[in-house]
Parts: C-alpha cells; sequence; structure tokens
C-alpha cells in the first residue's frame, strides 16, 4: 500500500499533488498527514522539487478551500445548517459541523482561518463561517496561504528528512497506511448511514 501511493505520487507528480490537495479540503479521499509526506519523500529521491511540492500542495490548499468559502458567503448559517442535513450525506457534512466552525470563528475571530489550517478536525469546514461572516477574500485567502503553507512545508520536510530511512518507514508506514485509509473509509461509510437515516426520520 505504502508503495502503492508512493507510485501513485510520481505518476501524478505536481499536478496530481495539486488534485489530491484540493479533493483533501474539499471531500478528504486520503488526508494531506499521508500526501505531503510521501511527496516529501519522492522530492527527497530526486524526482520532485521540495520547494514546488510544498507551494503546489499550498496551492492546492488553498484552492479547495474557495469552494466552502463561497458556500459560506452564499448562505447564511442557518441556510447552510439545513443545506448540510439535507445533501451533505455525501461528503459526511452535518449542521453539527456547521455550528461547531462556526464558534470556533466567533471565538478566535480571523486568526481562526489561520490557525484552522493547522487542525486536521477544523480545516475544511474552518473557510465556511469565514464566508458566512463575509471576511473579505483577501484576508481570507492571506490567513489560508498563511496556515496551509506550514502546514504542508512541516509534512514534507517530515517525508524529506525521513527519506534515507525509507525502506525502514516504508515497511512501518504500509500497514499504518492501510489502516488509515480502512478507518477513513469506514468513518465515511458510518457517517453516511448516519446522516441518510437522520435525513428519513
Amino acid at each position: 500500500m505504502f508503495d502503492m501511493l508512493v507510485k501513485a505520487v510520481e505518476t501524478g507528480g505536481y499536478l496530481g499533488i495539486f488534485l489530491l490537495m484540493v479533493l483533501e479540503n474539499i471531500f478528504p479521499p486520503i488526508p494531506s498527514e499521508l500526501i505531503m509526506p510521501l511527496a516529501g519523500f519522492v522530492a527527497a529521491r530526486g524526482e520532485l522539487n521540495p520547494v514546488a511540492v510544498v507551494v503546489v500542495g499550498t496551492a492546492g490548499s488553498v484552492t479547495g478551500a474557495l469552494p466552502w468559502y463561497y458556500a459560506g458567503v452564499k448562505l447564511s448559517e442557518c441556510g447552510l445548517e439545513k443545506w448540510a442535513d439535507k445533501h451533505g450525506q455525501w461528503l459526511t457534512i452535518s449542521s453539527t459541523d456547521v455550528r461547531r466552525a462556526t464558534a470556533w470563528f466567533e471565538k478566535h475571530g480571523r486568526t481562526s482561518v489561520f490557525l484552522g489550517r493547522l487542525v486536521p478536525a477544523v480545516r475544511t469546514l474552518i473557510s465556511v463561517p469565514a464566508g458566512i461572516f463575509k471576511l473579505p477574500i483577501r484576508q481570507f485567502l492571506l490567513y489560508s496561504l498563511g496556515g496551509s503553507f506550514i502546514w504542508t512545508a512541516l509534512l514534507t520536510v517530515a517525508g524529506y528528512l525521513l527519506s534515507d530511512r525509507y525502506a525502514l518507514v516504508g515497511r512501518f508506514l504500509d500497514p499504518v497506511t492501510k489502516l488509515v485509509l480502512g478507518l477513513i473509509i469506514a468513518t465515511y461509510v458510518y457517517r453516511l448511514m448516519k446522516q441518510t437515516m437522520k435525513n428519513r426520520k
């Protein structure tokens, strides 16, 4: 599994990293905690430029945040909660998730966009309240860019520095990767079923 993911990053190159990071922010099929370290591994082997990897990963992360930001701009919090309960099951997003992200934004203000990009559980949905409260797009992009850059750089550097232990790390991460992907799929199916049953009531 580990070698397969590394091969996927090698084959997809910069475009593959960009698209994976876009999808990770809209609907997380594979978390950035796997994408960027693997990209760092590949860069350390000389097949990608590490600086370009960070830039592309950051660009993908910020691009993936924009749809949620504009969803917040177009819909009020109440309207977005209703939409999430009615249609958000495929993204496993509920009204509770929207309320939690909004509470985070209200507590930390505009810096929550920066901080939220560094928190896995918050990173995707923090864009929603930023749109709801009409945070200017330039500020949203600036804070998102800063937080996303730090996050992707840390993950890329981690993968890059461990490159000399590639075989050892590969043997260790292979079962971990399978477990993580299995948990992601199981969680998605569980939340999908939960949302579907809730909507049927």
